[in-house]
Formats: C-alpha cells, structure tokens, sequence
C-alpha cells in the first residue's frame, strides 16, 4: 500500500503552490509600490506689486508710498535712489501721458489760494517722473506757470505702479483785489512728453487763477504744505 508516498506527494504539490501564491503577492505588492505616482510641488515667488501706503490722495492731505521694493540697477551703475525705493538708472523710462492720470484738487480752505495735482502711474511698470508740470491756465496766457526751485526733490521721482507723485500750483494771494480770472479747465504737459494733458479744475465753480501770481513746484513722492515752498 502507497499511502505513505502519496501522502508526500500531495504535501509536496500543496507546498509547491503555496510558493507560487506567496511569490504571486510579492510580485503584485511590488509591481503597485513601484507603479504609484509621485507629487512633486515647485513653488515660484513673484514679485511684490507696489501697495498703498497711508492711504490714497488726490489732494486730501493723505499720501501714497509705495510699499514694495523696486528692481535694483545693474552693478556699477550710478543711478540714484528714488522715493519708492528704487534706484533710478537710464533704462527707466521716463513717464509719458499714457502712463499716468493726473487731477486736480483743492488744498486747505477758503480762499483756495492752492491746488495739488496728483500723477499717478497706471501702468504695471514702473516710470521716472521728471521735472515739474507744465502748465497752462488761460488761453489768454500762453507762457508757462513758473516753477518754484527750491521744492525740487533730492533724488528723481520713480513710480512703480499705482504710485502717486504731487506737485503743488499756486493760484493767487488770496487778495479781494488781484486780477483774479475764472479757470474750469486747464492743460498740462509731463517733461519728456509733448501730449497735452486736460484737467479738470476742482470744484463746482471751477478756480480763480491770478497768472501774475500763480506758481508751480515740482514733482515730489509727498504731499507738501504750500506755505513751505511758496
């Protein structure tokens, strides 16, 4: 009687499998570990568009500072630091009228002896703001507001976008008996650029504007008093 060898012959065959089975798993565990995706995340920093500082102001006595750090000029170049932290060089362009938006607005009370008028860079560059305005009040008076050189800044005016600049304009002495004449309107013109920028004069009534009087100052990063540079 056999029973004994096939008895050891069934164990074999039962062991036999087993192996297999088990060698089946191993394959099928490792075949998943190795085919299961891996996730990579790059992260890329962008730079810091210009913020609003204190607050915005065309002519309300609040001034705008651009909060971000502009791009530095290139190594050994000798530009010069503007008000926005940015270094102004040759390859900054100067601002033209298709970069800003300027208005006007009343400054202190009555008799509004001074305007402010407020450039500022709607672009997503950065821009150099030159100078003083030009400007015209009176078709009557083809010359130029006289600027003032003593409020010239130290270093060039350079708006990143969304940056205010001022420049305060005299009117008048706020005298009852200087040749005081009506403006609703009146032009300006950026230096560097021959566009001819028309502003609306503030107020319902518009302003009185004493050309024999009237002075302007030049581009600065903040609201001055008027009595500081006039």
């Amino acid at each position: 009687m056999n029973t004994p060898r096939h008895r050891s012959t069934l164990l074999a065959v039962a062991g036999t499998a087993l192996a297999l089975s088990l060698t089946a798993c191993q394959s099928d565990t490792d075949s998943k570990s190795t085919s299961a995706p891996t996730t990579s995340a790059t992260v890329t920093s962008s730079p810091t568009t210009a913020g609003k500082g204190a607050g915005t102001s065309d002519g309300t006595g609040a001034t705008d500072s651009a909060g971000s750090a502009g791009s530095k000029g290139s190594a050994g170049s000798a530009g010069t630091t503007g008000p926005t932290g940015e270094q102004a060089t040759a390859s900054t362009p100067v601002c033209t009228a298709r970069d800003v938006r300027v208005t006007a607005a009343t400054q202190d009370g009555p008799p509004y002896t001074h305007i402010v008028l407020t450039a500022r860079n709607t672009t997503r560059h950065s821009c150099r703001l030159t100078g003083f305005p030009h400007v015209q009040f009176l078709e009557s008076h083809k010359q130029d507001v006289p600027s003032v050189a003593k409020s010239e800044p130290a270093a060039p005016v350079v708006l990143t976008a969304g940056a205010p600049a001022y420049a305060l304009v005299k009117l008048s002495d706020g005298g009852v008996d200087e040749d005081n004449e009506p403006v609703s309107a009146f032009s300006v013109v950026l230096e560097g650029d021959s566009t001819v920028i028309a502003v609306t004069a503030p107020g319902s009534d518009g302003i009185a504007v004493d050309p024999a009087k009237a002075l302007i100052g030049y581009w600065t990063p903040e609201l001055r008093n008027g009595a500081d540079d006039f």
